[in-house]
């Protein structure tokens, strides 16, 4: 288990939580003052109040809600969005409404999912040539499935 340190900015933050006990998870929860109208193919970016320091090696995504998304077609434009180890602001996610109805974010309202994840620095190193695979230069559908 990793620690991660956490600021509210504004009174009305919520600290991110798990709704399940294996959930990778952690919900986002907006910390608007007011609701928030997003039309039918816009976008609004929502605050969540908060602010979170990641140790070295960590990175945070953030990611769409399934339910959010099925039920109200609503979703993040910039998907996952990545919070670096080093980012100290407040982190704001951009919805998007893909619907044909506007949606209301009232406060408190869970925007989002955040996930904690640890990344490997990489060397890279140029090459003339790669090694080959069965796939080689195949992508974008290419197994017709």
């Amino acid at each position: 288990m990793i620690t991660v340190k956490i600021q509210k900015l504004k009174e009305n933050a919520m600290i991110p939580r798990r709704m399940t006990e294996h959930a990778a998870g952690y919900d986002l929860y907006s910390a608007n003052n007011d609701d928030i109208i997003i039309a039918a193919g816009k976008v609004a970016l929502i605050p969540t109040g908060i602010a979170v320091a990641l140790p070295i090696g960590f990175e945070a995504q953030i990611r769409p809600r399934s339910g959010l998304a099925f039920r109200n077609w609503i979703g993040i434009l910039n998907s996952p969005g990545t919070i670096d180890a080093d980012y100290r602001g407040e982190i704001k996610v951009i919805l998007f409404n893909f619907g044909a109805e506007s949606y209301c974010v009232k406060p408190g309202t869970r925007i989002a999912q955040m996930v904690i994840t640890r990344y490997q620095e990489i060397n890279f190193e140029e090459s003339e040539n790669l090694d080959q695979t069965a796939r080689g230069d195949g992508g974008f559908g290419h197994t017709n499935d």
